[in-house]
C-alpha cells in the first residue's frame, strides 16, 4: 500500500453512493416520506473562501456508524434524508446501487414512541437493532429497550423476545454467525420475584424463537459470556458502590463469588473481564488500580493481576479493548490522547494502521468496522479540522473508495484548525484544552473567545473532534477562538484527575475556576482578549455556563446555556436515582447544593444569559429552566436584555432534530454577536471581516450550492 497510490485512489472514488427510500414496516416505526437524489443534497467540496453560514453546522450527519457484514459484501448504516435519520443496507457488490432503507430513526417525542439505537449483523442476511421507547415507570420517565431483526431476503421485521420482557436490562452477549443465533440477556416477568434480574436466552434471529440457557440470580445484574458462547461470569452491584463478581471456569461448574469489593471512588476501580482467553481462568481486563486505566491479564479465580500491563497509554487512560472475531484474543486497544487512537497488537493490522498514518497523518484514519477475515475495512478519515468521511479499504487489492461523507454539505472541506494545549490553572494544576482557531483570522492576536465546557461532567472529555463536533467549528467560523477545557473531573487523564473534581470544593467552585483560568492563561499568551469572553455549554456545560453568569458576571460578556441543572435540591428531589450513593459522594453537603445552584442565587449581578431547553428532555426536566427563568424575573432581571429564554417543543436532551439543532446554533450566534461581537472597529482585521460565501443560500435550511469545480 504505497502513499501515492492510496491518495490517488481516494481522489478517483469521490463519488457517493446514492440515496433512495424503500420498504414499508410491519412494526410501529415511520417510513421515510420522500426520495432523495443520488448524493447528499447541496454539496460543497473545496475552496470555501467566505464564511459558512452557522446553520450549515447544525445539519444532520449524512452518514454515521457504517457496519460491515461478516462476509464483507454489505453495509448496515444510518443515513440522513431530509434531516431525518434512516437505517438501511448498502450492497457493496453493486456499484452505484442505492441503499435500501427499512426503518426511520425518530427521536423520542411522547411516551410510547420509539427510536433506533445501535445495530449489528448476525450472519450475512440479518441485521438486529435496538428500539427504545420512553415510558413512565414508578413515577419516573425511563427508556425501555427491545431488539428487532431485519431479514434482508424477505424484508421482514421481527420483534425479538418482546413477550414477557421487563425493564431495559437487555444486551447481546454472543453472536453465532453460522447458526444465526445470539445469546441475549433480558429481564423477564416470567421469573416472578426476579422480574428485573436478567436471564439469558438463546435466540434464533430469523424467526424469533428462543430457549432459556441461564435463569436469573438475585445477586447478578449483568452476565458475561466467553467467545464460545458459554456464560462465564455474573456481576451485581448496589448504590453504595459495592460490586460482586461471580465466576466459573466452564459450563459444568457452579458460579462462585470471587470478589465483592466496594469502590469508594466511584471510578470503576473493580476489575471485570473484557476478553476470556483460551488459557484456563485467564482474561484480559482494564484497571485503574495505579491511577491510569491500563490493560492487564488477570487470574479470574483469584482476581490478581498477572505480570506487567499488556498495554498502557502514557499519562492517559485506555478507553477499551478490541477483541478478535472469535472473541478470545486481544486484537487492539482503544485510547485517546489528543485524538482517538487504536494500537493494534495484530501485526498485520498494525502495519495497515502505519500506512494510514503515513498517508493521512497520525490518527487521522481509524478502522471502524471489518469483515470476519479483516480483508474489507470501514475506515473513517479526517483531520481534526475536517468533517471527514467513511471509506472502504480492500486489503487484498489496496483499493480505497469513498462510502460516504459525514457532513452532507461540507464533505471533506478543511475548516477551522484545532489543536490540544495544556494550560496552568491558578492552583498550578495542568488542564488540557481543545483550542479551535478562526481560519479567517490568521494573525491570532487579541481575539474574542468562547469557552465551551463539555457535559458530564465526570469521566467525560473533549478531544480533537474525531468525527467533527460542529459547535466549536460553528463559533470559530464566526471569528471566535473556541476553548474547550477538560477541567478537573474530566475523564481520560487518570483516576486522580477525576477525583480532583469530586472534592468538596470541586463542583461549581474549583471546576468553575478552571474555566476562568483559561482566560488568564491564554490571555497572557496574547492569543485572546480576556475582556471579550463568552461561555457556552449544554447539559453540565449548561450548568457551568449559568453558574459562570451568576458567580462571575464580570468575567463573561455573555452566557449561552442549554439543558442545564440550575437548582440542585430540586433536581435531587426529581431524580433520586442519579443522586443515590454516587451523588452523595461527589455533591458535598445539601447546603452546598444551594450555594452552587444558580437558580437559588439570582439576586446579584448576572452576565446576560441565553437559556435554551427542550420540552421533551427526559434527563433534565424542563422545570429546571422554567424555574431559573421565573427566579430571574422575580429578582428584577428583564427578559430580552438580561436574559432570553427559548423552549424547543420538539427538543430532547440530545438535540435530535435538524431544525432544533440549527436553532440552538443560530440563536447562540445572535446572542454572542449582540453582547460580544467577533469583530469590532478596533480590530486590526475589522475591514477584512468575511461575508458569507456567495455560493451559499441564506435560508432556514442553509442549502448550499452545486459542488465547486
Amino acid at each position: 500500500m504505497s502513499g501515492k497510490g492510496e491518495n490517488s485512489n481516494v481522489k478517483s472514488f469521490r463519488k457517493l453512493i446514492g440515496v433512495t427510500i424503500a420498504v414499508s414496516l410491519c412494526l410501529p416505526l415511520a417510513i421515510p416520506a420522500t426520495a432523495q437524489s443520488g448524493k447528499p443534497a447541496d454539496i460543497v467540496v473545496k475552496g470555501i473562501k467566505g464564511r459558512v453560514p452557522t446553520e450549515v453546522f447544525g445539519k444532520r450527519p449524512f452518514m454515521r456508524s457504517p457496519t460491515i457484514s461478516p462476509d464483507g459484501t454489505k453495509i448496515a448504516v444510518m443515513m440522513s434524508a431530509d434531516g431525518i435519520d434512516n437505517l438501511g443496507i448498502v450492497d457493496l457488490g453493486k456499484p452505484g446501487n442505492k441503499p435500501r432503507f427499512f426503518a426511520r430513526a425518530e427521536e423520542f417525542r411522547e411516551a410510547g414512541d420509539r427510536t433506533i439505537g445501535s445495530w449489528q449483523w448476525v450472519g450475512n442476511r440479518t441485521v438486529i437493532f435496538t428500539l427504545a421507547s420512553r415510558e413512565i415507570a414508578f413515577g419516573q420517565r425511563v427508556d425501555i429497550l427491545r431488539y428487532v431483526s431485519y431479514d434482508l431476503e424477505t424484508g421482514k421485521l421481527t420483534p425479538l423476545a418482546w413477550e414477557g420482557a421487563s425493564g431495559s436490562n437487555i444486551a447481546i452477549l454472543h453472536r453465532d454467525h453460522i447458526k444465526e443465533r445470539v445469546l441475549m440477556q433480558r429481564a423477564s416477568f416470567r421469573n416472578d420475584q426476579q422480574a428485573f434480574q436478567p436471564e439469558v436466552i438463546e435466540l434464533d434471529v430469523r424467526n424469533g424463537k428462543f430457549t432459556t440457557v441461564q435463569r436469573p440470580n438475585v445477586m447478578v445484574g449483568r452476565w458475561i459470556a466467553d467467545g464460545k458462547g458459554v456464560i462465564r461470569a455474573g456481576i451485581g452491584g448496589n448504590d453504595d458502590g459495592k460490586l460482586r463478581f461471580m465466576y466459573r471456569s466452564n459450563a459444568s461448574e457452579q458460579f462462585k463469588t470471587v470478589s465483592n469489593e466496594k469502590d469508594a471512588t466511584y471510578t470503576g476501580a473493580q476489575i471485570t473481564p473484557d476478553i476470556f482467553t483460551d488459557e484456563p481462568d485467564v482474561a484480559y481486563a482494564t484497571s485503574n488500580k495505579d491511577n491510569y486505566r491500563r490493560v492487564y491479564k488477570i487470574n479470574l479465580r483469584t482476581m490478581e493481576v498477572i505480570g506487567k500491563p499488556v498495554f498502557e497509554a502514557i499519562n492517559h487512560d485506555v478507553d477499551g479493548v478490541v477483541p478478535s472475531k472469535d472473541g478470545n484474543q486481544l486484537l487492539g486497544v482503544r485510547y485517546t490522547t489528543n485524538k482517538q487512537r487504536t494500537f493494534w497488537l495484530d501485526p498485520r493490522l498494525r502495519e495497515i494502521q502505519k500506512f494510514f498514518d503515513e498517508d493521512f497523518g497520525p490518527a487521522n484514519a481509524r478502522i471502524m468496522s471489518a469483515n470476519d477475515a479483516y480483508t474489507k475495512l470501514v475506515v473513517f478519515i479526517a483531520k481534526p479540522s475536517e468533517p471527514g468521511g467513511y471509506y472502504i479499504y480492500d486489503t487484498e487489492s489496496g483499493q480505497l473508495s469513498v462510502l460516504g461523507f459525514f457532513h452532507p454539505v461540507l464533505q471533506d472541506a478543511d475548516m477551522n484548525p484545532t489543536e490540544t494545549i495544556r494550560y496552568k490553572a491558578s492552583d498550578g494544576m495542568e488542564i488540557p484544552a481543545i483550542v479551535t482557531y478562526p481560519r479567517h483570522r490568521p494573525h491570532r492576536k487579541n481575539l474574542p473567545v468562547i469557552v465551551m465546557p463539555h457535559g458530564g461532567p465526570f469521566g467525560v472529555r473533549d478531544d480533537e473532534a474525531f468525527g467533527f463536533f460542529p459547535w466549536h467549528q460553528a463559533m470559530a467560523e464566526l471569528g471566535y477562538v473556541v476553548i474547550q477545557p477538560n477541567y478537573r473531573g474530566s475523564g481520560g487523564y487518570g483516576k486522580k484527575f477525576v477525583l480532583e473534581g469530586r472534592k468538596p470544593d470541586g463542583y461549581g467552585l474549583r471546576m468553575q475556576d478552571d474555566l476562568n483560568d483559561a482566560l488568564s492563561w491564554f490571555g497572557a499568551t496574547g492569543l485572546i482578549d480576556p475582556s471579550r469572553a463568552c461561555i457556552m455549554g449544554w447539559s453540565y456545560g449548561g450548568y457551568a455556563t449559568a453558574r459562570g453568569a451568576q458567580r462571575d458576571a464580570k468575567v463573561w460578556k455573555c452566557a449561552i446555556a442549554g439543558a442545564g441543572v440550575y437548582d440542585f435540591p430540586m433536581m435531587k428531589a426529581f431524580d433520586l436515582g442519579a443522586f443515590g450513593g454516587f451523588g452523595a459522594n461527589f455533591q458535598a453537603t445539601s447546603d452546598n447544593l444551594v450555594a452552587i445552584s444558580s437558580a437559588r442565587n439570582t439576586d446579584g449581578p448576572w452576565a446576560p444569559i441565553l437559556i435554551v431547553a427542550g420540552v421533551r428532555d427526559a434527563r433534565i426536566p424542563i422545570s429546571q429552566s422554567r424555574t431559573l427563568v421565573s427566579r430571574l424575573k422575580s429578582s428584577g432581571k428583564k427578559e430580552g436584555s438580561d436574559f432570553r429564554y427559548i423552549e424547543q417543543p420538539k427538543g430532547t436532551h440530545n438535540l435530535p432534530y435538524e431544525e432544533v439543532h440549527i436553532e440552538w446554533l443560530v440563536e447562540s450566534e445572535k446572542w454572542a454577536d449582540r453582547f460580544n461581537p467577533a469583530y469590532v472597529a478596533t480590530d486590526v482585521d475589522f475591514a477584512r471581516k468575511p461575508n458569507i460565501d456567495p455560493r451559499f443560500k441564506t435560508s432556514a435550511t442553509a442549502a448550499a450550492p452545486k459542488p465547486a469545480r
